[in-house]
């Protein structure tokens, strides 16, 4: 009986390792690549609730880090995927200077950026633990894959400045596929007028957050048409 019953045990121990492993592959693998967005912080001010600059003073004129955000091939994302674990700023002391120039918040009231990055932390990164590990890695993902993207100079190149002209998509896009050999999809938001003006930029990364790849699916958000203001920051 005895041995029967360490047999069970054993048996249900094996069980429950597979179950477990299973599980966390499943849990590894909830997403399939990830979306870079970034924001044009010109665009996110000229709105009707406006902007407030971040207490290290007024970011660059450059496109900023909105997130790196993982998704699914099917157009559905994770979330909130680690409740016990809270954004630790200490974790990414030494990235401090390139999150506030990188990674900037403009949102009222002016503040430090820590509720914004912890928002990104513990909405988007928490999905991505098991490929990025813990904030150092997801943050400094993001700002690798960052630097890799000179979209503002690709865009001036094509002569699409921020002046407050207008421009075609196809201007944007082919500016930035000739300059960076990407073609991101490009979101607008409404000015004060309802202007469509050239809001962020999304770039698709494979799932280990090395490389850039071919976006499987649309991110969504609001359309462009085919007069977009590039507005000054």
């Amino acid at each position: 009986m005895a041995a029967a019953a360490a047999r069970a045990t054993r048996l249900g121990l094996a069980l429950l390792l597979v179950v477990v492993g299973v599980a966390g592959r499943s849990s590894a693998q909830d997403y399939d690549f990830f979306f870079l967005v970034l924001q044009w912080p010109g665009s996110y001010c000229d709105t009707k609730q406006s902007c407030c600059y971040p207490k290290s003073g007024k970011p660059a004129a450059d496109f900023g880090i909105h997130g790196l955000w993982p998704n699914r091939d099917d157009g559905s994302y994770p979330q909130n995927c680690d409740p016990d674990s809270e954004f630790d700023p200490s974790k990414v002391s030494d990235l401090l200077g390139s999150l506030r120039s990188e990674w900037p918040t403009l949102a009222c009231p002016s503040n430090d950026g820590v509720r914004f990055w912890a928002h990104e932390w513990e909405k988007h990164g928490t999905c991505a633990e098991a490929a990025l590990g813990d904030e150092h890695g997801y943050f400094q993902a993001a700002l690798r894959l960052r630097s890799r993207l000179p979209v503002l100079a690709a865009l001036r190149d094509a002569g699409v400045r921020p002046d407050g002209g207008y421009y075609t998509l196809a201007q944007i896009k082919g500016a930035v596929q000739r300059g960076v050999g990407l073609e991101p999809f490009v979101e607008c938001n409404r000015d004060e007028s309802g202007n469509s003006q050239l809001y962020q930029l999304y770039f698709c990364v494979d799932a280990a957050g090395d490389r850039f790849v071919d976006c499987p699916v649309s991110p969504g958000g609001r359309p462009c048409g085919n007069r977009i203001e590039f507005p000054a920051f």
